[in-house]
């Protein structure tokens, strides 16, 4: 296991704390070995080590009192003590005082190989998660508001950069919870509009006559119930950014009148002849093919095109999935801070649970399965029994599941063509096939 942490032995026994060091050496791990606590304390307090295995009783300081020490300066340090045989109460409180396991002399080395490796798996995720909450903190700008490291992400954001000032109507495409607001709203901050108003409207939320008079305007006695004027999304939005969210759903007629104000940047409310010149930039959102949509004659081809200036192509989850262990960390430090509750540990196991799910919710569904984590509460997605107890699946273990099912949605999604499959997953055919067997697909 290649990493920056050293393993520490804590062993005043000149042969045991050989045998020890023998072991880590063989395992393929760095390792150093100190006689008593006094001396290990420099080692811990440099940073560098991964897992102290210490022996209970070593003179003066005990191994007790090296994990409390180890504790109070980096409680996410795992220790394994060594204890005598029959030593269960000082075992019972070492767990107590933080310890991450106990062994009992004598012991194999791989019995202490196989412990050690799974402390240090852990305090390699720890890690990891405390270097993704750092970057996250230190994140400005797009890269904190439009969240990930793969490359869809970043060409989403370049791509935002690039088109953000330009005057043109914008088109996002994505599915259902992957997000396409975040990138609206992106869209208008990082653009000269970002003090004049964003106003943000779905267009399959409500009635045809409703819309009109949320989108238009209308003036008092336009209609039965119109008591006063209306001030309507588009002419609020003046200066700004207008947002129209599922805009497939929009009705045809809504859809001829909507066409004419982006053509003609001028609108009247309802009851009104006055036109009112518009200067809004509108962001259209749509889950639907609008092409196709047009095609089937479900919508307005020259609305399409008129919106279609640029196309922002939002991935879905399921394909950026690099990201994810960014953004559950985020949502669940946000969970945390909403819910007045400590964040939960992201275990290998659950990480790589959540890596191998499909997220047919995306990131919406992904920040749900977040708070159910920091609440306590049981979900579909993740059982909360899976972030304690669930570090006992190893890192290879981990990566095979993730392999097996990444491999597996890959053969479903074409239909069990091995050579698109290897294409989609970017590897060689023969080593397609060597996996496939592997994993008894």
């Amino acid at each position: 296991m290649s990493t920056e942490f050293t393993i520490l032995i804590v062993e005043d026994d000149p042969n045991v704390r050989l045998g020890c060091v023998q072991a880590m050496q063989l395992a393929g791990l760095a390792v150093e070995a100190v006689a008593s606590a006094e001396e290990a304390l420099p080692h811990v307090t440099a940073g560098q080590v991964g897992v102290v295995v210490t022996d209970m009783r070593l003179p003066k300081a005990d191994g007790l009192s090296l994990i409390r020490l180890c504790q109070q300066f980096d409680p996410s340090l795992p220790a394994i003590m060594i204890t005598g045989h029959g030593d269960v109460t000082l075992a019972v409180d070492a767990m107590r005082s933080g310890a991450y396991d106990f062994i009992t002399k004598p012991f194999s080395p791989e019995v202490l190989v196989d412990v050690v490796r799974r402390a240090l798996e852990k305090r390699l995720l720890t890690s990891e998660v405390a270097k993704l909450r750092q970057q996250l903190a230190h994140r400005t700008g797009i890269e904190g508001k439009l969240i990930g490291q793969s490359d869809a992400m970043k060409r989403v954001r370049q791509l935002v950069l690039d088109v953000a000032e330009s005057p043109v109507d914008i088109l996002i495409r994505g599915e259902t919870g992957c997000g396409k607001e975040l990138v609206a709203q992106a869209l208008h901050d990082f653009s000269h509009r970002r003090d004049a108003p964003y106003v943000a409207l779905n267009c399959g939320g409500m009635p045809d006559n409703l819309l009109d008079s949320e989108l238009f305007g209308h003036e008092a006695g336009a209609f039965t119930g119109a008591q006063k004027r209306r001030i309507g999304k588009i002419e609020h939005a003046q200066g700004g950014t207008l947002f129209l969210d599922e805009v497939e759903s929009m009705p045809m007629n809504m859809q001829i009148k909507l066409l004419r104000v982006l053509q003609e940047r001028k609108l009247e409310r309802l009851g009104s002849n006055q036109s009112i010149d518009v200067d809004c930039r509108v962001v259209a959102a749509s889950k639907d093919d609008l092409l196709a949509r047009a095609q089937d004659k479900t919508f307005r081809l020259d609305l399409y095109y008129r919106l279609n200036v640029v196309c922002i192509e939002l991935p879905p989850l399921r394909e950026r999935r690099e990201d994810i262990p960014m953004l559950m960390t985020h949502f669940t430090l946000l969970a945390a801070q909403r819910f007045n509750r400590p964040q939960p540990e992201l275990s290998a196991a659950l990480m790589s649970k959540l890596m191998a799910y499909a997220w047919p919710g995306n990131v919406r569904e992904l920040r749900n399965v977040a708070d159910c984590l920091v609440l306590g509460v049981r979900n579909g997605v993740v059982d909360v029994a899976d972030t304690a107890g669930a570090a006992s699946q190893s890192l290879s273990e981990a990566v095979d599941q993730f392999e097996r099912a990444m491999i597996n949605a890959e053969l479903q999604r074409h239909g069990g063509n091995v050579a698109r499959c290897a294409e989609a997953l970017n590897i060689a055919k023969t080593t397609l096939h060597d996996k496939i067997k592997r994993h008894g697909l």
